[in-house]
């Protein structure tokens, strides 16, 4: 190990250090800082995000801080409102995270979670005669617009040996889009989980293609760069929660779906199909993740999705993860 490795063990062991005791000093003295100046994260969340997840897991107990909670549509907003300083975290894909850091926001990845990669599809209507990948040459394809909609279709396309200027991107979010489907106003549709599930169940929607090989499929927890100089010890703190929460999600697949139907009136079949498909599970942003993003985004680059050459090193915070990891 070089000398540098064992300076990086050091530093990272010093900041772990103090973001515990950091953490205990807040806890011994809660009933203090609640009244006085507690520490607040500002959380970006989706209806039935992670804010249902930490209350049905029972990881939202006993905080030594408070977080400020703020629903939002879609991942979209989350990243705009970060951006805007107007919170601390969200949550986001890998690709649209880099979308908007590309842009210059000020904001690192410091965790997420892994999906399988199945479960981004593209969607064609049950009697539509589009069966494989090699017919969606001439087509009109729908997806979300700097994000796993329109990388999914583009990555489909080269792999089907189909140029993108051969087929049409309409761009629309998932809401539209399937609206769009069902009408036959675009012949398909590249969505994930569980919009997957709740389309081939409800609406014998058929899947055509899928990201395995193409999409790393990782949902990234973001924060400012703010958030991550002055409240690191809180944020810390919510990483490792998260993540324990994700686990115990795995294990309580069943539990996990029926909440959360209630939480987003989604049928509760649905989520299940949804969660027992997407097998989601936390991650250690390490090397490997790393240099798998890396070839992703450098594939949106060509596909003229990001509007240049990203080092995605230098987009991601690894200490949160490498901390989380070693101290469970």
């Amino acid at each position: 190990m070089s000398i540098n490795s064992h300076s990086h063990d050091r530093s990272l062991t010093r900041r772990l250090a103090t973001s515990l005791f950091a953490a205990a000093i807040t806890l011994s003295t809660a009933a203090a800082s609640f009244a006085a100046d507690t520490i607040v994260l500002r959380v970006g969340d989706q209806k039935g995000g992670n804010r249902s997840l930490l209350d049905i897991s029972g990881y939202a107990k006993d905080l030594p801080y408070k977080i400020e909670w703020s629903e939002f549509p879609a991942a979209a907003p989350i990243l705009e409102a970060l951006n805007a300083g107007a919170l601390d975290v969200g949550y986001t894909g890998d690709l649209s995270f880099l979308s908007v850091y590309a842009a210059g926001a000020p904001i690192k990845a410091i965790g997420g979670t892994r999906s399988d990669a199945k479960t981004q599809a593209i969607l064609v209507r049950q009697d539509s005669p589009i069966r494989s990948a090699a017919d969606l040459k001439g087509k009109r394809l729908a997806g979300t617009r700097g994000g796993w909609g329109q990388f999914l279709i583009d990555a489909t396309l080269e792999k089907a040996q189909i140029k993108l200027d051969d087929a049409t991107f309409a761009p629309l979010g998932p809401v539209d889009a399937k609206i769009a489907l069902l009408a036959g106003s675009i012949d398909a549709w590249a969505v994930w989980e569980p919009y997957v599930s709740f389309a081939t169940l409800k609406d014998k929607a058929r899947v055509i293609a899928d990201g395995e090989g193409l999409t790393p499929t990782i949902t990234f927890i973001v924060a400012s760069d703010s958030a991550i100089a002055s409240k690191r010890a809180a944020v810390q703190d919510l990483v490792q929660r998260l993540n324990k929460a994700r686990l115990w999600s795995l294990d309580h697949l069943g539990d996990y779906a029926k909440n959360t139907a209630e939480l987003t009136k989604l049928p509760e079949d649905v989520l299940f199909s949804a969660y027992t498909a997407q097998r989601t599970s936390p991650i250690v942003i390490d090397e490997n993740v790393v240099k798998e993003v890396q070839e992703a985004s450098d594939r949106a680059t060509r596909y003229g999705i990001l509007p240049k050459k990203l080092d995605v090193s230098q987009a991601v915070d690894r200490s949160f993860t490498a901390a989380a990891a070693g101290s469970n």
